[in-house]
C-alpha cells in the first residue's frame, strides 16, 4: 500500500462505518459480528462517538471510536479500534490512538478505559505502547486504563 493516508475526525457516515466494520469483521480477535449487530453498532458510533479516522483513496481504512462525554467521572471510553488488515503494521493504529488521547486530554478527561480480548496480543501491545496498563481481567477480556493526570484523583481498580 503506497497510497497516501489522510487523517480526519468525524467524517465517516454511518454507512461508511458499516462497510469498514464488515470488511474487517473476521479480523477482530473474537469476530465482531458474533458480539454486536454491526449496523446498530455503526449507528451508535456515528451518532454518539468521537471518531478518529484514517482514509486512503476514499476508503475508511482505520477507525478509533471513543466516548469522551463523562464529565462527572472524567473517564473516556474507547469502544472500537479497527484497521483494515492490508493496512496493519504501518503505524496507523498508533497514530489514531494518539489523536484520541490528545482529544480526551483537551476534553478534560482524566482517564481513558478500554476492553480488549485477552488473546489480542497485537491490540494489547498497541495499547501498552500508547501508555495503557492492564487493570483487571474480565472473563475473556482485559480492561486497560490510561491515566491522563497524576492519578491521585482516581484509584486504580483491580
Amino acid at each position: 500500500m503506497s497510497e497516501a493516508v489522510e487523517y480526519l475526525s468525524n467524517k465517516a457516515s454511518e454507512a461508511e462505518i458499516v462497510v469498514h466494520l464488515l470488511r474487517g469483521d473476521a479480523d477482530f480477535v473474537s469476530i465482531l459480528s458474533s458480539r454486536v449487530e454491526i449496523k446498530k453498532y455503526a449507528r451508535k458510533i456515528a451518532n454518539r462517538a468521537t471518531r478518529f479516522e484514517a482514509w486512503s483513496g476514499g476508503v475508511l481504512i482505520g477507525l478509533v471510536a471513543a466516548y469522551c462525554n463523562d464529565q462527572v467521572k472524567r473517564i473516556a471510553y474507547i469502544t472500537s479500534v479497527s484497521i483494515l488488515e492490508e493496512w496493519t503494521g504501518k503505524g496507523i493504529g498508533a497514530r489514531l490512538v494518539a489523536q484520541c488521547i490528545e482529544h480526551a486530554k483537551l476534553s478534560g478527561m482524566q482517564q481513558i478505559s478500554l476492553e480488549v480480548a485477552q488473546n489480542n496480543t497485537l491490540g494489547i501491545k498497541l495499547y501498552e505502547k500508547s501508555g495503557f496498563n492492564v487493570s483487571k481481567t474480565n472473563g475473556p477480556f482485559v480492561d486497560m486504563n490510561l491515566y491522563l493526570k497524576s492519578g491521585e484523583e482516581h484509584e486504580q481498580q483491580t
